[in-house]
């Protein structure tokens, strides 16, 4: 009888010495003993009718790093951990392996670990669920860091900040049992955490080793810390990231806004209260500048011209929490605007008016630019339903009326509150879980129910997990908030008006469609720097709850989430969906106390929605959907301070610009890193394309999941899948690679041309030369053929010989042997050429300048028989030289062009 175990190998994953585990099989009519070799990572599930046992290797006593890491159980337990026949016998590691591991720890401590980043626990032999793979996990202060136990990599599913966690449980897994097995069934140690960021992962832990309650202890205490400053980015400081003042960025923006963007904003200038600019129509008020008349705002305002500060601080008492209408956004033509608020408090009877209220909603409607005396119209776009409206009238909240305020009409959004989008986001993380490639159950979704995740194939049940989708609601109130900001932005753009947008208190859903408003309207907030200023102006200084909507640590002290957050889907078992592990059974620890439970997505719900204009609008964003999400993992992540606290007044008095990093420098030195070819950058951006308005359809307003975001975990592939951007990066890449191989070739194709031009430059000269010299050479031939003839007209006979020299026959009565006279054939303008001769026949003809005198008696003697002499001591040939020919004297010197042309007659040569 053959038996072979249920899981998998792992061959990469294999020790070099195997360990030895003796494994025992029990059935009604058969026991046998066998030993098998297993590779580390096999995990052997019981069988109906049969019961597997592992007898435990010891187990590893766990590091100590300085104290840094905290002990997870005694080395007496460990030695009492010999197991017969139960699932708490399952070592999921042993010892040659857990001391790799070890050591593997404290290299990862000094690369892996960032900044200020210290190590609370060490799990080794922790199997990640997901992907059934073994390895080591680490609690440090601020993420839980999971090892594979193969490649010693981390595994980025497994890898999750502190602050990302939005819950954790304690499971037990208790496998079904047969009557013939034993009452106690071995049961699985498990360990949920769901994230904020759509993940749901799952670790097992090795049985009576105390590893699941040292991990789950630390992350109670780390993902509570006692106060804000506990928080990783207190503790790690701003390092190379350094934060410039929010407010000086802020009020960058209002100069741009109100068309003074030459002007510089500085700290300077925001602590002597010289900031109140202003144009035509709005100016900036200082009135909240120590946040007295509202925490949540700002301390800089734009409102209208016309208003005092007097009017504005009495229509702050009109409105809840003293959110007044402020302008957010003007257009720098048309004069139209983007008003924001909160709910106005008009009582219980819903008759309760402000005059100063109406006067500055009446001041937002300024005259329409070339007319006379005509006012814009004003939209007052309530964001709730309006029976939810209706309903906050009993908190003295409500509405506003129409008949109140000049030329305007009231528009009901219907987008749900808060509640209402935190379950959403929580069915919506269940069926991505539920129908993933890889769940947090350990199985694929293709193997559920014979090998096929809709139930076997069968048509009903595929339209009913198709409809839990559509159920989770999320899809649906991601459309709302797009078809009301694109409402909102058409109102603006095509009929000049201004929209006064406000929910309950005017910072969640608000900020959602003024913010996505603003994004439409104007290019700038399209591009990455105007993107920052976009999310720091209408999410961060008009005070978004960051610390309650993600659920962090808040001023005081108190944390605004705990381990366990309520909810309807998502509560911590994996028994939500009935389609997971039918022969197992599960309980979850009892939850704790919390908190009122203020979480929900309402900031990952927007750049949702950005993330769909992105979609729809490829050419007109300069950013990427790798921005967005690199974005969202830093908000959610709590790495930098820039989004902590609930308002600009509590990060002010924490201190947290100057004690933590900035998530944007952090941001710009990624892009940094590779230029414009960096992810972040939209390859598709072209700013003349839209270098207006937005205006989507409500057509086009059908938005799917967004798949880098969504999918990356429950579907990595396929978040990637089809992926038109990342296909076109590469071709870019490879492009600019190209770019780069023929910017160099054509420099090098430079260069020789250069040479080349050298080279030519010289060979002309050189032609030049040859030329000179071939001129010589003819001179000197001419002179050659005129001495012959000289020579010859004196009686001499010149033969030359092959080989350059010549013999001179002289025929003289005062000369009676003949000479021979020997001379190179090269003649020297100015030297004196002589050749040697053994004999005393040799001649010797030596060339004189013209201005040389001689004072030589030989030379006397020379020109006594030069025959060319005159009587009166002239000569016959006009400058004519002399020139000695041995003993013998003849005037041979002379200009030989005009001797060449000269005929000799007898007349020249007459007798004395």
């Amino acid at each position: 009888m053959q038996v072979k175990p249920i899981a998998d190998f792992h061959p990469q994953q294999t020790a070099t010495t195997k360990p030895h585990v003796s494994i025992s099989i029990f059935s009604s009519s058969l026991s046998l003993s066998l030993s098998l070799s297993l590779s580390l990572s096999s995990i052997i599930l019981s069988k109906v009718g049969q019961t597997v046992s592992f007898r435990r290797m010891a187990a590893p006593k766990p590091r100590s790093s300085s104290g840094r890491s905290t002990p997870l159980r005694d080395s007496s337990e460990s030695e009492k951990m010999e197991a017969t026949g139960s699932w708490d016998a399952l070592d999921w590691t042993i010892e040659p392996v857990s001391r790799s591991v070890s050591r593997s720890v404290s290299r990862v401590q000094l690369e892996c670990l960032l900044e200020a980043e210290q190590v609370e626990v060490e799990g080794y032999g922790v199997v990640l669920v997901n992907t059934d793979e073994a390895g080591t996990l680490i609690v440090t202060n601020f993420r839980l860091l999971f090892l594979s136990e193969g490649t010693r990599n981390v595994i980025a599913l497994g890898t999750i900040p502190l602050a990302t966690i939005e819950k954790f449980n304690k499971l037990v897994v208790k496998n079904q049992s047969t009557p013939r097995q034993s009452d106690k069934t071995p049961s699985r140690r498990l360990l949920q955490v769901i994230g904020k960021d759509m993940r749901i992962i799952v670790f097992g832990f090795r049985p009576k080793t105390r590893q699941r309650r040292a991990v789950f202890n630390a992350l109670l205490k780390c993902t509570k810390p006692a106060s804000l400053w506990d928080l990783y980015a207190f503790v790690s400081g701003p390092s190379k990231f350094n934060n410039t003042n929010p407010k000086v960025r802020l009020l960058n923006e209002y100069l741009r806004l109100l068309g003074k963007g030459s002007l510089r904003a500085s700290m300077n200038m925001i602590e002597d209260g010289s900031f109140t600019f202003s144009n035509d129509l709005w100016r900036i008020s200082s009135i909240n500048s120590s946040y007295t008349m509202c925490q949540s705002y700002p301390f800089a305002l734009i409102v209208p011209k016309s208003i005092t500060d007097d009017e504005v601080l009495q229509a702050s008492n009109f409105r809840a929490r003293g959110r007044l209408p402020v302008v957010t956004w003007c257009h720098p033509k048309t004069g139209a605007v983007l008003a924001r608020s909160s709910q106005p408090l008009v009582g219980i009877m819903m008759n309760m008016r402000s005059n100063t209220d109406e006067k500055i909603v009446a001041a937002l409607c300024a005259q329409l630019t070339g007319t006379r005396g005509k006012r814009r119209k004003l939209y007052i776009a309530d964001a709730r339903p309006r029976k939810n409206a209706l309903a906050n009238g009993a908190m003295g909240g409500g509405s506003e009326s129409s008949s109140n305020y000049f030329q305007s009409e009231i528009v009901f959004f219907g987008i749900d509150n808060i509640h209402a989008m935190r379950e959403s986001f929580a069915r919506l993380r269940d069926y991505l879980d539920t129908h993933g490639a890889a769940s947090s159950d350990g199985m694929s979704s293709f193997l559920r129910h014979g090998g096929w995740t809709w139930g076997g194939g069968n048509l009903s049940s595929m339209s009913a997990s198709v409809s839990t989708l559509g159920d989770s609601g999320w899809l649906i109130h991601v459309q709302s908030v797009l078809a009301g900001s694109a409402w909102i932005a058409a109102r603006v753009a095509l009929e000049s008006a201004s929209v006064l947008v406000h929910c309950s208190d005017g910072w969640d859903r608000t900020t959602q469609l003024i913010s996505l408003a603003n994004l439409l309207l104007d290019p700038y907030y399209r591009t990455v720097t105007g993107f920052q200023a976009l999310i720091e102006k209408d999410w961060l200084a008009f005070g978004h709850p960051f610390a309650d909507r993600v659920g962090m640590s808040t001023v005081t002290g108190s944390c605004s989430i705990a381990s366990e957050l309520p909810r309807q889907s998502s509560t911590g078992s994996i028994q939500s969906s009935p389609m997971r592990q039918p022969s197992a059974s599960f309980t979850s620890q009892p939850p704790t106390s919390h908190a009122q439970n203020n979480y929900s997505p309402i900031f990952l719900q927007w750049v949702d929605c950005v993330s769909q204009l992105l979609r729809m609008y490829p050419f007109a964003f300069e950013f990427s959907s790798a921005f967005l999400v690199d974005l969202l993992d830093c908000v959610l992540s709590c790495r930098f301070g820039n989004f902590f606290c609930n308002s600009e007044k509590e990060r002010q008095q924490c201190g947290v610009p100057e004690a933590c990093g900035c998530m944007w420098a952090y941001l710009a030195d990624l892009r940094a890193s590779k230029g414009s070819s960096h992810v972040h950058y939209n390859y598709f951006y072209d700013p003349l394309k839209h270098d207006g308005p937005i205006l989507p359809p409500a057509a086009a307003l059908a938005p799917t999941l967004w798949p880098q975001f969504h999918l990356r975990w429950a579907c990595p592939s396929e978040a990637q899948a089809g992926d038109v951007e990342a296909q076109f990066r590469k071709m870019d890449i490879k492009f600019s690679e190209l770019q780069k191989e023929k910017e160099a070739a054509e420099q090098k194709a430079k260069e020789i041309t250069a040479v080349m031009e050298l080279l030519s430059a010289d060979l002309q000269n050189e032609k030049q030369v040859s030329s000179s010299a071939m001129i010589l050479a003819k001179r000197a031939s001419k002179e050659s053929e005129a001495i012959k003839r000289a020579i010859q007209s004196l009686g001499c006979n010149v033969h030359f010989s092959s080989s350059g020299d010549c013999t001179v026959d002289i025929e003289s009565s005062q000369i009676e042997p003949p000479l021979k006279s020997s001379y190179p054939s090269k003649r020297e303008a100015d030297g004196a050429v002589q050749r040697d001769d053994k004999s005393d026949l040799s001649v010797s003809i030596t060339v004189m300048a013209d201005d040389v005198v001689s004072s030589n008696p030989i030379d006397r003697v020379c020109e006594t028989l030069c025959p060319l002499r005159m009587r009166d001591g002239g000569c016959r040939w006009p400058d004519a030289g002399c020139a000695q020919l041995g003993s013998q004297f003849v005037g041979l010197k002379a200009n030989y062009e005009a001797f060449d042309k000269l005929s000799i007659y007898d007349s020249y040569f007459q007798p004395k």
